[in-house]
């Protein structure tokens, strides 16, 4: 059963005892308040979970101005402002003011149920985002991680454990997901952030160069080697080598990178003496290194020793919630380049963002917003923007089955929109909220996943 502490703050003392009742029999623990006065005490007094205040307390304090003198106290409380006056207008000016949701009188108890539901859990949320938040203000480290949906903060919380390990760590993600960004990140959280971190792109190199950059070379070694080179794996002792596209070395250098987390040492080309090396080796790639392996691709030995923990990235498309986060990020970031002072996006803008499949991900959202900031000469972006059209023809599919998932994609999108929001998006979709629930329901969906944490 939940545990958690909710006060309800209203002058109708027969609403308190039903809301008190029924809140009970969730598992709650609740506390009453019959004025603004009686609230402000409990809240320095006590520590609350979630408040649900009534807008109308009296003639000369409404309930959202109690809110903000809550917030004062204890500025994470989420708080659902509940009303008989359900104007769209009051509804927005409580949420601009800092209220997490609202609820119109007389409310339906599976809604009050689920807004008390979700507003906990961003509460939580907002809690593990303070803990790392505080880690990084500590050790650094997430700083250039723009992402606070709940994808994105397992990822971080997994990255945070694994640097206080000196385990291999491969990091899993389609292209443009930042898996580099989550290596270095592992390496500044790590004991050896102080250390040489050290990125090399598998792929890029050729293979006939590969082993002279990894292990560096001896002068005479070949021809043109006119004096002693150090490789990678020297330039990186005591600190970290990001292996990119790992999938792609080609075995022989598999050979020698198995040597190396084995022996710790290796041959430089055209040496006769090992080399001594103290790395931590992160690896990264696009593709399923269970399937290189079973298709003999890649080694099963290797893939032991570098798989120790793995960390799967989410493609853009699985967390449109930080859609938000990273327009306002990269608008910011091409307002010095091109000298330009870019408020925003506008709604439709931001509805072709969240309709798009991002196939690019991370990467291609930047070059479209670098893109749309050199052509704007507007404060918003709106027709600037251009998105790669799609080039593949999908197979056709049953009428059902189609309909189904537009209806999902519809759902999810306009939650998204909301920040998940569930009034807000019935609004929009033009549906009762118990219909619209009905979808969310129905679609398996979790409106509490589609929330940007604060």
């Amino acid at each position: 059963m939940a545990a958690e502490n909710i006060l309800i703050v209203d002058d109708d003392k027969n609403i308190l005892v039903v809301l008190g009742l029924r809140l009970e029999a969730e598992g709650y623990r609740v506390a009453a308040a019959s004025s603004p006065e009686d609230a402000l005490r409990m809240v320095k007094d006590g520590v609350f979970d979630l408040a649900l205040i009534d807008l109308k307390l009296s003639e000369k304090e409404t309930g959202i101005d109690l809110m903000e003198k809550m917030h004062q106290i204890a500025p994470e409380i989420p708080v659902i402002i509940l009303t008989a006056y359900g104007t769209i207008d009051t509804a927005v000016e409580a949420m601009k003011r800092g209220a997490y949701s609202y609820l119109t009188k007389p409310f339906d108890r599976r809604e009050l149920i689920l807004q008390i539901k979700n507003g906990l859990e961003k509460s939580s949320l907002s809690r593990e985002i303070r803990r790392l938040k505080a880690l990084v203000d500590e050790r650094y480290g997430f700083e250039n991680i723009i992402g606070k949906s709940k994808k994105m903060i397992e990822v971080m919380k997994q990255a945070a454990k694994a640097a206080e390990t000196d385990s291999s760590v491969c990091i899993h993600g389609e292209s443009g997901t930042g898996k580099e960004l989550i290596a270095k990140s592992i390496h500044l959280l790590s004991s050896r952030k102080d250390k040489p971190f050290v990125a090399v792109n598998c792929a890029a190199i050729p293979e006939g160069l590969l082993e002279g950059e990894m292990f560096g070379y001896e002068k005479g070694a070949f021809t043109g080697a006119i004096k002693n080179r150090r490789g990678y794996f020297s330039q990186a002792h005591g600190g970290t080598i990001f292996l990119d596209e790992v999938s792609e070395m080609p075995e022989s250098m598999q050979v020698k990178l198995l040597r190396i987390l084995q022996e710790r040492q290796f041959y430089p080309l055209g040496g006769e003496k090992p080399v001594d090396v103290d790395v931590r080796i992160l690896t990264a790639t696009n593709k399923d290194l269970n399937d290189e392996v079973k298709n003999n691709r890649f080694r099963e030995d290797l893939f032991y020793r570098i798989y120790v923990i793995p960390i799967s990235l989410p493609p853009l498309r699985e967390r449109k919630e930080d859609l938000p986060l990273l327009v306002d990020h990269f608008i910011n970031k091409f307002e010095g380049k091109f000298k330009k002072k870019v408020k925003g996006i506008s709604p439709s803008a931001l509805n072709k963002l969240l309709s798009y499949a991002w196939p690019g991900n991370v990467r291609e959202l930047e070059n479209a917003i670098e893109y749309a900031m050199a052509m704007t000469t507007k404060e918003l972006i709106g027709d600037d923007l251009i998105l790669q059209a799609k080039t593949v023809e999908e197979k056709l599919k049953p009428l059902k089955d189609a309909k189904n998932e537009f209806e999902k994609k519809y759902v999810s999108d306009i939650l998204a929109m909301t920040g998940g929001n569930v009034s807000k998006a019935a609004e929009l979709a033009g549906k009762y909220r118990g219909d619209f629930y009905d979808l969310i329901k129905k679609h398996d969906l979790n409106p509490t996943d589609f929330k940007v944490a604060k």
